[in-house]
Order: structure tokens, then C-alpha cells, then sequence
């Protein structure tokens, strides 16, 4: 309180929520445009949609991000009426993970795919790479706290939906994935942001 009895403003914080499976193979069809303004209902500032993916980047005075979760996952079921998953990191945690380079001793091809798949706090960050997160054609790289990188060399025989299937019984359906040039364009978008 300042001393006059009213609240001095709060540093608001850059975060980015990523909303599962809105957009994809014409299901949960949501514009950015409306997307943006359920965000700001909640007060949110300096909102920016990063493709139609579900990538949303935002700054608040709210510290918590479990609170924010909550607040966007009801906002967006009473206002599209879907149940939606939602995982919020900070600008920091975005840094940090483009800053690891996870993806820098793979060897790039054209069939190679880089994924970072986003884990709820509920997921037990002790996780360890396991040989259930290899098979043919895919391979985990990194596990850390909050998320899981993965190469994917697609063939005839396999693809990122043969990863996404491991995953989804590894993890439950409570996670999400973006590809790293997603990540790494939204984490240009933060730097401008802290």
C-alpha cells in the first residue's frame, strides 16, 4: 500500500500460454482476433497471437502461473465453449529452454522435426528419458521439469503423430507441442517483452 492507502501499480511479467489443439484438422476453431480479446477481458496487456496455433503472449501483475492457467482455461470454456488445455510459462522459462540449444548436437535433415512438448505442473518433474520415449523414427533428447524435446525423422514408417501417440500414454493429454521454430520465435517475440 502506498501512503495514502491506495495500491501502488505492480511490474506486470511477460508470459506465454499454450492452448492444445485449437485450429488443428478443423476442430476447436477459434480466430485470433477473438482469442485476443477473451485475453484482454481478463486484463491482460500487450497481448500478441503468435501463428493460429494456440500461442498466446501476454503481460499481467499476476506472479502466479497456476493462477492464470485456471483463469484462462474457465474464460475460454464460458466463452467458446470448449474445454480447453492450457499451459502457461514465463519469459524466463521460454529463455531459458531457447538458450539450452537442446536441439544442437542433432544433425538436421530435410525429414527432421524438432518438438518441445510443454508438460502440466502435475507431470512429476524427476522424469528420466525412457526407452517407452524411443522407437522407430522419434527419439527424446531432453526431459526437463516442465518440458520434453524431441527429434522426429518422418518416413514411410513413422511420423510425429507415432510420438505424439507415445507421448499422449506416457503423459496423459493434459500436455501440448510446438515445434522449436515455434519456441524460438516466441521466444524473440519475450525478448522485446522483459
Amino acid at each position: 500500500m502506498g501512503c495514502f492507502g491506495y495500491r501502488l501499480p505492480m511490474k506486470s511479467s511477460a508470459y506465454v500460454a499454450f492452448l492444445r489443439g485449437i485450429n488443428v484438422g478443423g476442430n476447436t476453431l477459434i480466430s485470433m482476433d477473438d482469442l485476443k480479446k477473451a485475453f484482454a477481458s481478463l486484463g491482460f496487456a500487450n497481448i500478441r497471437t503468435v501463428l493460429a496455433s494456440g500461442n498466446v503472449v501476454f503481460e499481467t501483475s499476476e506472479k502466479n502461473p497456476a493462477v492464470l492457467t485456471t483463469k484462462i482455461e474457465q474464460k475460454l470454456k464460458t466463452r467458446f465453449g470448449f474445454d480447453i488445455t492450457v499451459i502457461v510459462r514465463t519469459a524466463e522459462q521460454i529463455n531459458v529452454l531457447v538458450a539450452s540449444k537442446p536441439f544442437k548436437k542433432t544433425k538436421v535433415t530435410a525429414q527432421t522435426r524438432l518438438h518441445v512438448t510443454f508438460l502440466p505442473p502435475s507431470v512429476d518433474g524427476g522424469l528420466k528419458v525412457s526407452e517407452r520415449l524411443k522407437g522407430p523414427g522419434y527419439e527424446t533428447v531432453r526431459v526437463s521439469e516442465g518440458e520434453l524435446c524431441s527429434v522426429v525423422e518422418v518416413s514411410a514408417n513413422g511420423g510425429t503423430s507415432d510420438l505424439m501417440k507415445v507421448l499422449e500414454k506416457q503423459f496423459g493429454r493434459k500436455i501440448t507441442t510446438r515445434t522449436w521454430n515455434t519456441v524460438e520465435r516466441i521466444g524473440k517475440i519475450l525478448e522485446t517483452s522483459i
